[in-house]
């Protein structure tokens, strides 16, 4: 494919790298939009450049930032009620390629955010009415919620990932939507979720010493996952992942944030005695929350 434009890179040294059309005439610029229709069918150009958010830099070697890359999308590999996760691949015209993971929350009439009062309780905006539009669950105080959401995930991600758990690398964030590390194979198979998984009693103890040491060094962060189960963990090369983090609790700034912290336990430990791992909840609680309390 042949193309008559060069898409704009952005410019660390530019204060102002992207003009307005109006603006770029006036400029003697003539730059232009990309014209989608001369793009494979199923492909965009890469938004990395104008993302509302990026992640942690500097961004890893995996990571195609080219601006001229195409975003193509491969599939779904999850539907849920808050979010679908798509399956995208991003190939740069020197034929570099990344996979990647994209988290989509539903529309406002689609969308289910189950149990979430508690969870924001840790969460303020500044303006009252807007408060009083997330508490009466108005159409606005939905798309509030929503935004929160996709805000607070993706800078969990980029906290953890930043102390060095096992978690998706976040890439972007546009809006409700969260482009992030795809964790699976170089054909495009997802890493099973830890309830997917039949480990044998020696593979057990291995994922569970890999997934106490992220719970606690998470705890010495002052943070608790907040919806812990065996699925929304992922088991990939014999470590344990780390996913679905909107809901992230500050262990001392939301007030339920030490029941949430003995649940997120609570529900591991369980997993792991039933397949002939017996712990015990109650002491690991009290572990993780000394620590998070620095006690």
């Amino acid at each position: 494919m042949t193309k008559a434009f060069r898409r704009r890179r952005w410019d660390d040294d530019d204060p102002s790298p992207f003009l307005s059309d109006a603006a770029a005439f006036a400029a003697g610029d003539l730059f232009a939009p990309p014209d989608d229709a001369d793009l494979p069918q199923g492909a965009r150009w890469s938004s990395y450049a104008d993302a509302d958010q990026r992640g942690p830099t500097p961004a890893p070697d995996w990571l195609v930032v080219d601006g001229d890359a195409l975003d193509h999308e491969r599939g779904i590999l999850k539907t849920g009620k808050e979010a679908e996760v798509h399956l995208l691949e991003r190939i740069a015209p020197d034929g570099s390629a990344c996979l990647l993971a994209v988290k989509r929350y539903r529309s406002r009439e689609q969308r289910l955010f189950h149990r979430d009062a508690g969870y924001l309780e840790g969460r303020r905006v500044r303006r009252s009415r807007e408060m009083r539009a997330m508490a009466n669950r108005t159409s606005i105080g939905l798309d509030i919620i929503a935004a929160q959401w996709a805000v607070a995930e993706f800078a969990a991600l980029g906290r953890l990932w930043e102390l060095g758990l096992p978690v998706p690398y976040p890439v972007q964030r546009d809006g409700t939507d969260l482009t992030i590390e795809f964790v699976g194979d170089g054909d495009g198979t997802a890493a099973p979720r830890l309830a997917q998984v039949r480990p044998r009693r020696a593979e057990l103890d291995g994922l569970w010493h890999d997934l106490w040491s992220s719970l606690t060094a998470m705890a010495e962060a002052g943070y608790t996952h907040g919806d812990l189960s065996a699925y929304n963990l992922l088991v990939h090369d014999e470590h344990v992942w780390l996913i679905d983090l909107p809901q992230i609790v500050d262990v001392v700034g939301n007030p339920q944030g030490p029941v949430f912290l003995r649940r997120d336990v609570a529900n591991v430990a369980t997993w792991f005695a039933a397949r002939g791992l017996p712990l015990d909840a109650d002491q690991l609680s009290a572990d993780l929350l000394d620590r998070a309390l620095g006690r």
